[in-house]
């Protein structure tokens, strides 16, 4: 996909919350990159970047044709932090530029009553970045439309990403639409529902209909919504499986069945209540 500065976004990214700082991360990173995978996503809070980086540095593949994406985290918000955050994260991933930075979470009215301000203090710290070039494109995580709408305002670079959950189930619609009238791209984390969709069974019927899994089912279902997907696994045949998604296609009836699912899988975290 293509952000609004022209810069090219790969389709499908790999995820790595949850993974391990070792080995693990390492392999999977490996693995992945092995399998096709050329964007991968991690943030400093998943405290797995040194090994990501390992990773990143072992391979072959050009700078040029990687995608790599991280975030700065909630105690690290404002101007002076975020820059100190970001460079540290440069570091630990061993690379000269990062192609995307997000803010991982708002600053929300709940626990600051200056949360417009530390937004766009975050915000200007990575303009600042992106104008010198260490950054290629930058946005968001877990912004809805009231925390997106007064950063845009402000902002002399508008956010080219918002990164949210997604998965059926849970589609957010209300934000993706806003978000896809200011074409900000909007990417899904947790597009399994952190495993909880698996066995759903109305999703097991329709993926077996197609001869895929669910997984794959849902990672389909999420570009056939214009959606990039972030799916996370550190099992060799998962990962290749969930990149191997485009021999098929979901017809129109059954993307509105999963687009009509009642919720489920979600994880609960709402950006106007999160403690963290």
């Amino acid at each position: 996909m293509k952000l609004h500065n022209s810069y090219e976004i790969p389709a499908i990214g790999y995820g790595t919350w949850q993974t391990p700082n070792d080995e693990t991360a390492i392999q999977g990173v490996t693995h992945a990159l092995e399998v096709g995978y050329r964007h991968i996503d991690t943030a400093a809070v998943y405290g797995n970047e040194s090994s990501i980086g390992k990773a990143l540095q072992q391979n072959e593949i050009e700078r040029s044709k990687l995608f790599v994406t991280s975030k700065v985290w909630n105690t690290e918000r404002g101007y002076t932090k975020t820059k100190e955050a970001f460079e540290k994260s440069l570091k630990d991933l061993q690379l000269d530029y990062l192609d995307l930075y997000l803010i991982h979470w708002p600053a929300a009215s709940h626990q600051f009553e200056n949360w417009q301000e530390i937004n766009l203090e975050t915000w200007k710290a990575m303009e600042d970045l992106y104008n010198k070039g260490k950054i290629k494109a930058i946005g968001v995580s877990n912004f809805l439309p009231h925390h997106l709408e007064p950063l845009i305002a402000e902002a002399e670079v508008k956010p080219m990403v918002n990164q949210i959950e997604y998965h059926p189930g849970f589609r957010q619609q209300e934000t993706v639409e806003f978000c896809q009238s200011k074409n900000i791209i909007v990417e899904g984390w947790s597009p399994l529902g952190t495993g909880k969709l698996l066995d759903n069974p109305i999703l097991k019927k329709i993926a077996s209909d197609y001869g895929k899994s669910v997984a794959q089912l849902c990672i389909r279902w999420a570009l056939q919504n214009d959606i990039i997907p972030l799916p996370k696994s550190v099992t060799p045949h998962r990962i290749r499986e969930n990149f191997e998604i485009d021999d098929f296609a979901i017809s129109l009836e059954d993307m509105e069945r999963i687009n009509q699912m009642e919720y489920c899988g979600g994880s609960g975290l709402d950006p106007d209540k999160i403690d963290f």
